[in-house]
């Protein structure tokens, strides 16, 4: 079974919309969302099981120009 993570993205003022693009062109989300607060985007996403959690987020999303920060909720139980 894959691994459930939500993260938490900070993007460059001005660039949300195109660091939102860019994740979508990738293909590795379930769901994205732009939201208010300190995070501009929230991102729902499976990891395959056999992927180290840490590698796969930071060579799958992390490399994309505009992200400043993230913020990453690990899931345990779906109830």
């Amino acid at each position: 079974m894959a691994t459930c993570v939500f993260i938490q993205i900070r993007c460059t003022p001005g660039k949300t919309y195109r660091v939102a693009e860019e994740i979508a062109l990738r293909e590795i989300h379930s769901e994205l969302y732009s939201t208010s607060g300190d995070f501009d985007l929230l991102m729902k996403l499976y990891i395959p099981k056999e992927e180290d959690v840490g590698k796969y987020i930071n060579d799958k999303l992390l490399d994309i120009t505009g992200i400043e920060r993230s913020l990453t909720t690990m899931t345990f139980k779906v109830f």
